[in-house]
């Protein structure tokens, strides 16, 4: 059984004043009609309901047919989860669709929070608030299986690709600082516009993270493969994904503590392994 929200604030430290309310146990109550409980009140854009924002459209394996709504998917499972955690029945959830540079942007959102493998980075803590994380990952190299560089084990077999990557992503740094490729890399406004440019052959290879370029090359390009990864092991550290607010939200200490318990349930470990379970080996790329 998932923890009371007492014993969550108990683990992490927050007080429940920290999330808006008193410390009385009462506060733990949800609303009625399931809109959310004492921490929620007065945080979300609309009262007694959780708007969620995620991509225009939104892929596997992260949300399934682009339909966040039905709960399928990595992000739309891990938004529902949290959003129950917090109070808050299906029926009060609703979503709305930002591109990916949109919600990280300063300015007013139109959303509670939003999801889209949004990568925890300083830059952007400029200009909004991350939950804690609730998904770590590697980078990953996807191209065609009749690749010259497949069977790589260094970046040094990389150099001479032509290489697509989605703007304003940890991708595009990632290959910028760690491969600098000879050739400048091809920048794409989404994933979908680089993957068209992989399967035109206008390119070598794209980047992404991995349970993407597994699904890639599983699913949605035929003949491609998953060149490699790259191991948070080689002195680098993961990528860790978090849910984006508009800065300094004060529904973030909520929400983290929605997110600490369904991991402590383990939940968020279930969903993980539901939809994104590696079934393909990945072939480990050395930086150094």
């Amino acid at each position: 059984m998932r923890k009371s929200l007492i014993g969550i604030l108990a683990v992490t430290g927050l007080t429940l004043a920290a999330c808006g309310g008193s410390d009385s146990a009462s506060d733990t109550t949800a609303a009625a009609g399931g809109s959310g409980n004492e921490c929620t009140t007065g945080k979300t854009l609309a009262e007694g309901t959780l708007t969620i924002g995620t991509g225009n459209p939104a892929f596997s394996p992260w949300v399934e047919n682009d339909a966040p709504e039905s709960g399928e998917g990595f992000e739309a499972a891990v938004a529902y989860a949290v959003a129950t955690a917090m109070g808050f029945d299906n029926a009060n959830v609703a979503w709305v669709r930002t591109s990916f540079d949109e919600a990280v942007q300063p300015g007013a959102k139109n959303f509670d929070f939003n999801l889209q493998q949004y990568s925890i980075t300083e830059e952007r803590k400029q200009t909004v608030s991350f939950s804690d994380p609730y998904y770590s990952t590697n980078q990953a190299i996807v191209g065609y299986a009749d690749s010259a560089a497949v069977g790589a084990t260094t970046v040094e077999a990389l150099k001479e690709l032509k290489f697509g990557v989605q703007s304003g992503t940890t991708s595009l740094q990632f290959l910028v600082d760690n491969i600098a490729p000879t050739t400048e890399p091809y920048v794409y406004d989404d994933n979908a516009a680089a993957k068209a440019a992989l399967e035109a052959k206008q390119i070598d290879a794209i980047v992404v993270d991995l349970p993407t370029a597994l699904y890639i090359s599983a699913v949605e390009i035929e003949g491609s493969t998953v060149i490699g990864q790259f191991p948070a092991s080689d002195g680098m550290a993961p990528d860790q994904f978090g849910l984006v607010f508009d800065l300094d939200n004060p529904l973030v200490d909520c929400v983290n503590v929605a997110l600490q318990s369904i991991k402590d349930s383990g939940e968020l470990a279930t969903i993980e392994q539901t939809w994104l379970s590696e079934n393909i080996s990945a072939p480990v790329i050395s930086l150094g």
